[in-house]
């Protein structure tokens, strides 16, 4: 199977996951279901449960424990997207190609909806019979810490604090490895920890592939901010440099941020050399990560 073809059967699984965790939009309040259809289904790059079947492939993950996990982490990263586009943020209008929630409902709905698809991810994970209960508990354990003020939320704190501020690199990497690289990250160890769970050293190595992956996914964002359009971004393009928000480029330079873009994936895919070709597919993740243009 070749890495697109793989890909598309992945993603199929998601969406089909996602569909059974979320509450049909006949059952009420049935305009809160609905906009929580609209925010999560048919769109993204699921770079995250795409993750979380690549990690799981390590270790011998049975498909609905995956597809659990994978559903559970894209709704709390869809929650975080449905509101980082609401005025009170960073007031955005394009979202995956179409309306944010906020524009196509309403603020109030928008703000549901976020919390709504939070408690759903949990929902989903304590739901699998997949899952036995130490591994309810432990995917679980990761999902909160990633999103929590630990992670992406305090990420998101130092973000909205930061802008109009000129960081220093190494605050802009903290900022980042908290709102972008936890989640990422998580979604690499949910993966592994839905099958046999592995020894240290393979979850250290999981985690520096993570790390590398998680940073120069931003690095990326940021070059694709200032050098893409916003219909090939599906979101609106310049946005940072407009709101004052410090980036990659606006710190280091373009060249730089390509460079630096560069040696994070030779990192990612130097963590996975004790794995040799079981890796295949995180390898291939990380080129998609770096290697894309939107």
């Amino acid at each position: 199977m070749t890495f697109e073809e793989w890909m598309r059967a992945v993603l199929a699984r998601v969406e089909a996951a996602l569909e059974r965790y979320l509450p049909g939009p006949r059952i009420e309040p049935a305009r809160l279901h609905e906009a929580m259809r609209y925010a999560a289904l048919g769109g993204g790059k699921r770079v995250r449960p795409l993750l979380v079947h690549a990690a799981g492939e390590l270790t011998g993950a049975r498909a609905a424990a995956l597809e659990a996990a994978s559903a559970a982490i894209e709704m709390i990263h869809v929650y975080s997207l449905v509101h980082d586009d609401m005025p009170c943020m960073d007031d955005d209008e394009l979202r995956r190609g179409k309306p944010t929630v906020h524009v196509q409902y309403d603020e109030a709905t928008a703000l549901l909806v976020g919390d709504a698809l939070q408690s759903q991810a949990f929902i989903a994970l304590t739901d699998a019979a997949a899952l036995d209960v130490p591994a309810q508990a432990a995917l679980v354990r990761e999902l909160a810490l990633a999103s929590g003020s630990l992670g992406m939320a305090g990420g998101q704190a130092i973000d909205l604090a930061s802008v109009g501020l000129m960081l220093t690199r190494s605050e802009l990497e903290t900022m980042h490895r908290m709102k972008t690289g936890a989640l990422l990250r998580a979604a690499v160890r949910m993966g592994a920890l839905a099958g046999e769970a592995p020894d240290a050293n393979a979850m250290s190595a999981l985690d520096r592939y993570a790390a590398a992956i998680g940073l120069a996914f931003q690095v990326v964002d940021d070059i694709l901010d200032v050098t893409t359009d916003s219909a090939t971004l599906g979101k609106t393009a310049g946005k940072d440099a407009k709101d004052g928000k410090p980036t990659y480029v606006s710190i280091l330079g373009l060249e730089a941020s390509r460079a630096l873009a560069a040696q994070l994936h030779r990192e990612a895919h130097e963590a996975l050399g004790s794995f040799g070709g079981r890796a295949q597919r995180l390898a291939e993740l990380a080129d998609l990560v770096v290697n894309r243009v939107s």
